[in-house]
């Protein structure tokens, strides 16, 4: 007879689903250094992170912006950014979320464009159920 073990391993959705009453994002601002601050961005790893950032750095009002993920069993991330009064650190990060969503639409549009026009040099047209189909 074969008993049910449980293993002793984290749940697998742990690093994606936020807990209840946890906040997707938070900010604090730094007491010490002017117009800086960071923002603990719960359920996400380096791939966000290192997209802010990259998004930041295009930013000539920001002088500084770097992000950690403080441990791999702990999911979240931590993005510090430091601006000049021009622009606050609230506001950087708000324009750089915007313009990686930006890039993320041109993209995707791009991909379905080509994806497009390979269906229908295959003959498969628009009617094709799965995107898989058309690399058979």
């Amino acid at each position: 007879v074969w008993a049910h073990f449980t293993m002793n391993a984290p749940d697998p959705f742990a690093p994606f689903l936020l807990q209840p009453e946890e906040q997707k994002i938070t900010f604090e601002a730094d007491t010490k250094v002017p117009n800086a601050g960071s923002f603990r961005i719960n359920r996400e790893d380096h791939t966000l992170g290192n997209l802010l950032v990259c998004m930041l750095h295009r930013e000539p009002r920001v002088l500084f912006a770097a992000y950690k993920v403080p441990h791999p069993l702990e999911h979240h991330i931590l993005v510090r950014i430091q601006t000049t009064q021009e622009l606050t650190p609230v506001a950087a990060f708000k324009n750089a979320l915007t313009a990686a969503w930006h890039e993320i639409d041109i993209i995707s549009r791009g991909f379905q464009e080509e994806l497009g026009k390979h269906r229908h040099d295959r003959g498969f047209g628009r009617s094709m159920p799965y995107a898989s189909d058309a690399f058979e």
